[in-house]
């Protein structure tokens, strides 16, 4: 079996930023759903389309490649009284973007009465070097193809 769209792939992903830092070690399996899901990032499907079980691949992603450049008009500075208690650094909320579009914002910061939001990617602006094996393929079934991810051990739970 090869990879193509509606495969359910399973991969031992390790995943470092230029400077070494490690940010996936790779020791726990990946599941997603191939085929434009939005589960992984389209370069890596690009680069494993038609590959098998076995495949291993090394790759160095610029930011445009992997989670796109920082963009400082997704920052965003809201009184902290519009927040319910407890707010804290390293949450993360729903919301929108200046222009109306949709977006995961991380608190960033927490100054006096202003908290400070963050709506790109933890890993956009960043240059990723990426190490992906190939550790199993099958067919997706129709629930996973209808909700667009993979189920089960390494994938989503409901």
């Amino acid at each position: 079996m090869q990879i193509s769209k509606d495969t359910a792939i399973t991969l031992r992903l390790k995943v470092a930023d230029a400077q070494g830092q490690v940010i996936q070690d790779g020791k726990q399996p990946t599941a997603y759903l191939h085929g434009g899901y939005g589960n992984l990032i389209d370069t890596l499907e690009t680069e494993l389309e038609g590959k098998a079980v076995g495949f291993k691949g090394r790759w160095r992603l610029s930011p445009a490649e992997a989670f796109g450049e920082r963009d400082e008009t997704l920052m965003q500075t809201i009184p902290k009284t519009n927040f319910p208690p407890g707010v804290k650094v390293g949450g993360q909320l729903e919301g929108r973007t200046a222009d109306g579009r949709e977006a995961v914002f991380t608190v960033v910061k927490i100054k006096g009465p202003q908290v400070i939001l963050d709506g790109n990617h933890p890993l956009a602006g960043k240059t990723l070097d990426i190490a992906a094996k190939v550790v199993e393929l099958r067919a997706a079934t129709a629930e996973e193809i209808a909700h667009g991810h993979v189920h089960g051990a390494a994938g989503h739970q409901h």
